[in-house]
């Protein structure tokens, strides 16, 4: 088994070696959009699953490799992360050893723990997952261990969000008619204002998922989300997930293709876009009506406002 892999290139982190420092598939969650599949060895009991030398060995034959330095080292295993034990011993090597940035994503769920919030605060970005605000919907969504308890959970990842002096951003995987309900993303969003993130990202589902009959949010919900989650964040802190970064309603390059990467992340106020191309030197109207009889964008009405999102 490889225990380090890539670079691979990420939304969040640009270019990032891969830590597999769990097996597939430990983790004290079975979410039902999870790309790995159902959890077979569902666990809340943290152990020791590889030799941090071992892990620091490969990370350091991946290096060598690269022509380029990667952005992030990322543990992103097979599973829950926090679940090992030797988490604390391998980015003190880590660290020790390379002058690069370490990240973890991690879905929350052991926050409570103080071990836990202790280990994440050798990393210089964490990401956390929220994925619920309401018992019945993370039951549903997250399908948690059985001893998991929300509330611990949620005190937790407060107590960790005050303590850390890292890059703290969440994710929030929407899944239609799980968690799209209005008062469901209004809780969500409330709860993560309390802990003030540096980004919100909210995210669909991009391959395929543990149970078939997972659908991603719309496009109508997904707006939606963002503008709620804006209104309680500041717009400047949420990010949709569905597609690569692209320059801030600034038009460099081709306008046509960098209207599209701003679509993806953000949805936009028609009034703005057409602004935007303006100032670029094309035809807003023609653009639009072309990109929408292509496919390509979705137009979207909100508490009555327009606006242009990439259609899915």
């Amino acid at each position: 088994m490889n225990l380090a892999f890539g670079p691979v290139p990420s939304r969040r982190l640009g270019k990032s070696l891969g830590i597999n420092n769990i097996p597939a598939k430990f983790c004290s969650y079975s979410c039902i959009y999870c790309q790995i599949g159902r959890t077979r060895n569902l666990s809340i009991e943290r152990r020791s699953f590889y030799d941090p030398n071992l892990i620091l060995k490969e990370v350091l034959s991946i290096i060598e490799k690269c022509v380029e330095p990667p952005n992030y080292i990322t543990f992103v295993p097979d599973g829950e992360p926090t679940l090992d034990e030797n988490l604390k011993a391998e980015a003190s090597l880590l660290k020790a050893e390379l002058s690069l940035s370490l990240a973890i994503l991690t879905n929350s769920s052991l926050l409570f723990r103080s071990d836990v919030r202790s280990d994440l605060a050798f990393f210089d970005l964490v990401s956390l997952k929220v994925d619920a605000f309401s018992q019945e919907v993370w039951k549903t969504i997250n399908r948690p261990h059985g001893l998991l308890d929300l509330s611990e959970i949620r005190k937790g990842i407060k107590k960790f969000s005050k303590e850390f002096s890292g890059r703290l951003i969440t994710e929030t995987m929407l899944i239609k008619g799980v968690n799209t309900d209005v008062k469901e993303i209004e809780g969500i969003a409330s709860f993560l204002s309390e802990i003030n993130p540096d980004k919100a990202y909210i995210a669909i589902p991009t391959r395929p998922p543990a149970e078939k009959w997972v659908k991603p949010a719309s496009e109508e919900e997904l707006v939606r989300a963002y503008e709620i989650f804006a209104q309680l964040l500041g717009r400047n802190h949420v990010e949709l997930l569905t597609g690569y970064e692209g320059p801030d309603f600034d038009l460099a390059g081709d306008p046509i293709e960098a209207l599209l990467s701003i679509l993806s992340v953000h949805p936009m106020r028609i009034g703005y876009a057409y602004e935007s191309l303006s100032r670029a030197g094309i035809s807003p109207e023609e653009t639009i009506q072309m990109l929408l009889r292509m496919g390509k964008i979705k137009l979207v009405e909100y508490r009555g406002e327009r606006f242009l999102v990439k259609k899915l």
